[in-house]
């Protein structure tokens, strides 16, 4: 590199910035030498030994000084900006990503721990064993009974989860289950019913949806008590016939009474208006009614219901 452009870059020092990485290099120097196109200037400028600066020895020509100091002006402004920008730092603020959150551990099963199956739909589970089991058709019922008086005195909600049943006692919790899609469902039982042959409970609409039962009407059923009142204690009866003349529920009295006893006309008042339900006996337990329902179904060729009569 030529003299002057290295006592340039000493004069200019004061432009280069200890932050500026190009102080630390060779870089300024060679883009000064580039600039010129690699010429040298040695030819136009002697160091003055005497006075120690720089000082023209002979000017060329008038067009080698006007180059020369165009050189020098674009040189010094292309020192200052290129130190500048050097200096012009970026910070970039780097956060570690927050860790992520740790899970509890799973439980770990009691070694020896039994736990039940899980019941898959369309699979029937089985009966509790020791439990009152029941199985008959389902039927539902809603509207026109709906806020009617139930047989255990309280307003019928077919939204609600409850049942009709001939037998068993008011109160009585009874798991229902569907043996067609194996569906189970818990009702209150609260009314009495149902009075259609080879049906044994008669479900309200919400217990109905719940199995699965108010498209179909119907369904097969296994009825199992979970909770209640004992369902073997109480009095139990056979109903032979309801009439909506009451002369003819009198007429059907006097024909029995010569072999059962005793025969009570209980009056019923439906949807559809006041019948009379002809009840035959006064047993201790569900298996001497049903005896007698036998023997009525077979000598006088009625269809009978037992029923309970305590409540």
């Amino acid at each position: 590199m030529s003299l002057l452009a290295r006592s340039f870059l000493l004069a200019n020092r004061s432009v280069l910035s200890p932050c500026s990485p190009l102080s630390h290099s060779h870089r300024p120097l060679q883009l000064i030498e580039s600039f010129v196109g690699g010429r040298s200037f040695s030819s136009d400028i002697k160091i003055s030994k005497r006075r120690g600066a720089l000082a023209p020895e002979a000017p060329a020509s008038a067009s080698n000084s006007s180059h020369l100091a165009r050189s020098l002006s674009i040189l010094s402004l292309l020192t200052i900006s290129f130190f500048a920008a050097g200096c012009a730092h970026h910070t970039y603020t780097t956060q570690a990503p927050a860790p992520a959150p740790q899970q509890a551990p799973y439980p770990q099963p009691t070694p020896g721990a039994e736990f039940p199956a899980p019941v898959q739909p369309g699979v029937v589970p089985p009966a509790a064993t020791g439990a009152y089991v029941e199985e008959g058709i389902a039927s539902w019922y809603g509207a026109p009974f709906d806020g009617r008086r139930a047989s255990d005195g309280e307003i019928y909600n077919m939204h609600q989860m409850t049942a009709a049943h001939r037998t068993l006692p008011f109160g009585s919790i009874v798991q229902v289950t569907n043996l067609t899609n194996g569906r189970q469902a818990e009702v209150r039982i609260t009314d009495r019913g149902p009075f259609v042959a080879n049906r044994v409970i008669d479900l309200s609409y919400a217990a109905a949806e719940a199995l699965g039962i108010v498209g179909p009407g119907t369904a097969p059923v296994r009825l199992e008590v979970v909770s209640g009142p004992n369902p073997m204690v109480g009095f139990f009866g056979v109903q032979v016939g309801a009439f909506e003349v009451e002369a003819n529920a009198e007429r059907l009295r006097a024909g029995l009474s010569a072999r059962y006893s005793p025969i009570a006309i209980v009056p019923y008042d439906s949807p559809s208006g006041l019948f009379y339900r002809v009840r035959v006996g006064r047993v201790p337990t569900e298996a001497a009614a049903r005896e007698i329902a036998a023997q009525i179904r077979t000598n006088d060729r009625l269809t009978t219901f037992v029923v309970r009569l305590d409540n």
